[in-house]
């Protein structure tokens, strides 16, 4: 089972609610941080890190001497990625999506394909939780890519939990496609509704079953409610504005170690997501 918990906006609880509930489900638990921009659950849970790889993604390079100046490659090309300039055709790997495209249109076979790195994958373990996130390259703007390397490490086998990017963008999408279920965190604020009705946009696109959590669940409006009931979405678990837990989270302790009468909450929630998949 592949759980995605996702946010329409950053600063919502994403993080809070999949370490948490990764920590506190006993067997075979993968979690993987796919915000591969700025990974963060490294922090709260301290894992070894056993293993880092280093990814790279195909970018063309072209031989000249060869090339006949056709255009070929670059009218393919739909993100502007290779340009023919007068005499010299220009790549430009920070926009190339590594289709392969312009390489197979080649008529002279002048177009071969070199890496670049975009990041680096981290595995690791926590007592019995598996534990895998990437680091996006300073500079780099192709996450994606990166998303897809850290879900390859998924399990069938066992349960997965998906810290994705905050945002409804490309990213985001590589982080809850294919997954089981979504688990949307929002706050009840009017930022909170706006971006909250992207992301679930978003995943009926997909056609993924989702629930809701509402984070400072004691401030702001019902809004937030009143729309995820007109939509049907359920609310799984509201988390009050507590100063013990925004206390633990600002040292980099967990919930359910500060709390621990809050792991029956995650185990409830849990079995709630079971309960909606079957």
């Amino acid at each position: 089972m592949i759980i995605s918990i996702a946010s329409g906006k950053g600063g919502t609880g994403k993080t809070t609610i999949a370490t948490n509930l990764a920590i506190s489900l006993e067997g075979d638990v993968q979690l993987l941080d796919c915000d591969v921009e700025e990974p963060n659950d490294y922090l709260f849970i301290h894992p070894d890190i056993h293993e880092v790889r280093t990814i790279t993604t195909p970018v063309p390079e072209v031989d000249m001497t060869k090339c006949s100046l056709c255009g070929k490659c670059q009218d393919i090309c739909q993100f502007k990625a290779i340009v023919v300039m007068g005499k010299i055709v220009l790549p430009f790997p920070e926009l190339c999506h590594s289709c392969g495209g312009c390489m197979r249109v080649c008529p002279e076979n002048a177009i071969t394909e070199t890496d670049r790195e975009l990041g680096v994958v981290e595995w690791g373990r926590k007592n019995g939780l598996e534990f895998i996130h990437g680091k996006l390259r300073v500079g780099e703007a192709m996450s994606p890519p990166l998303i897809r390397k850290v879900r390859e490490f998924a399990r069938p086998e066992a349960l997965t939990i998906i810290d994705a990017p905050p945002g409804t963008s490309c990213p985001v999408i590589a982080a809850m496609k294919g997954a089981d279920y979504v688990l949307l965190v929002t706050e009840p604020t009017p930022f909170g509704l706006h971006d909250l009705k992207l992301a679930v946009g978003a995943v009926k696109i997909l056609g993924i079953p989702c629930g809701l959590i509402i984070n400072r669940s004691d401030m702001g409006d019902d809004r937030v409610m009143e729309y995820a009931n007109d939509q049907n979405i359920p609310i799984l678990m509201e988390i009050p504005f507590d100063r013990k837990i925004a206390e633990a989270y600002s040292k980099g302790h967990m919930i359910v170690d500060v709390m621990p009468e809050w792991k029956a909450h995650f185990l409830k929630l849990h079995r709630q997501i079971e309960e909606a998949i079957s």
